[in-house]
């Protein structure tokens, strides 16, 4: 399965994320920002404090984001693409 091994936070809620199979991308979950469950990342400082949570990228105990999600917008994959090309790698 795929995992986060990696994050950097950058400016404007963008996130630098870098995966078990090697690739690597910059994610903008700006537009999150105002739903209700993100409001959190509207404090100074919130954002940045992403981290590492199992599988997924968590800022507390109450907000995270999958890590499939934002692999599959890196990589342009839907899920479908994505569980196909693993089926070949089982």
């Amino acid at each position: 399965m795929i995992s986060a091994t990696a994050i950097k936070t950058l400016p404007d809620f963008k996130l630098e994320v870098k995966f078990s199979d090697g690739v690597q991308g910059v994610v903008d979950l700006s537009r999150l920002k105002n739903g209700e469950a993100f409001k959190f990342w509207l404090e100074k400082g919130n954002f940045e404090k992403a981290y590492i949570d199992g599988e997924g990228i968590a800022w507390n105990e109450n907000l995270d984001i999958d890590a499939l999600s934002l692999y599959l917008e890196i990589t342009g994959q839907t899920f479908e693409e994505f569980a196909s090309k693993q089926k070949h790698y089982a």
